[in-house]
C-alpha cells in the first residue's frame, strides 16, 4: 500500500494557511489511495535541536562504533529519515519566513541530509538515496513572489527546496503557491475563498499522479 509523509512547518495552527492546503492534500489523497498510510510530521512541536559538535562526530562515527550516547543523540534523526524512506510520496506545508523556509523546517532539513543515510558520494559525485519519491509542497507567503512578479527574485524558499530535495534524490517536485494570503489578515477576502482556487491545484495535481 502507498504511504504519506505529511510535513507541516507553520506556526499558526487553525489560522495556517499551508495547514490547510496540507489537510487538503492528505484527504483527496486518502480518497485516492484507500487504506493507505498517512505518516505525520509537525517540525513546529518536534523538539528538534542544531546540530552541535557531538551530533556532527556521531554522524562520521561508524555505526558498529558509536557509543550509546551518540546512538541516543541520532535516535531522532534516524526517526525521521525512516519517515522519508518508508513513504513513497511526500506533501510539505511551508510558509515563507523572511522569503525563505521557517527555522523549524531547516532544523528538520539538518537531520535528514545525512552521508551513507539520505545520499552519498560515489567517484566523486553526489548521489541521492531517495530514489523513487515524489514531493508537493504547498507553499503560502503574505505576499506575491511567483515568477514574473515584481517581487520573485524575493523566493529563496522554491529553489532552496528544490535543490535540497534534488540532492537528496526526489527530483520529482510540483510547488503549488498560495501568494498574497495577507489579504485574509487585512479582511479584503475570506480564508475559504482564498484557498479554494488552491485546493483546485491541489485536486488537479492529485489527478496526475499515477
Amino acid at each position: 500500500m502507498a504511504t504519506l509523509l505529511r510535513v507541516d512547518s507553520s506556526p499558526l495552527g487553525a489560522f495556517s494557511v499551508t495547514r490547510s492546503l496540507s489537510q487538503h492534500f492528505t484527504d483527496q489523497w486518502v480518497k485516492k489511495n484507500p487504506g493507505g498510510t498517512v505518516i505525520k510530521r509537525d517540525v513546529t512541536t518536534t523538539p528538534i535541536t542544531p546540530p552541535d559538535a557531538a551530533w556532527v562526530t556521531a554522524i562520521r562515527t561508524p555505526v558498529d562504533a558509536r557509543t550509546a550516547e551518540q546512538k541516543q543523540l541520532l535516535k531522532l534523526s534516524d526517526q525521521l529519515i525512516g519517515e522519508l524512506k518508508q513513504a513513497d510520496e511526500y506533501v510539505i506545508g511551508v510558509p515563507m519566513h523572511n522569503f525563505s523556509i521557517p527555522s523549524s523546517l531547516k532544523l528538520w532539513i539538518d537531520q535528514i541530509c545525512r552521508a551513507g543515510e539520505t545520499f552519498a558520494y560515489v567517484d566523486g559525485k553526489p548521489l541521492g538515496l531517495l530514489k523513487g519519491k515524489k514531493a508537493i509542497i504547498l507553499m503560502a507567503s503574505g505576499g506575491v513572489y511567483d515568477k514574473g512578479t515584481a517581487m520573485a527574485s524575493l523566493n529563496h524558499v522554491q529553489p532552496y527546496l528544490q535543490s535540497v530535495l534534488g540532492f537528496l534524490g526526489v527530483t520529482d517536485t510540483t510547488f503549488v503557491s498560495a501568494g498574497g494570503s495577507m489579504a485574509i489578515a487585512m479582511g479584503r477576502i475570506d480564508a475559504d475563498t482564498f484557498l479554494r482556487p488552491h485546493f483546485d491545484a491541489i485536486q488537479n495535481q492529485l489527478c496526475l499522479i499515477a
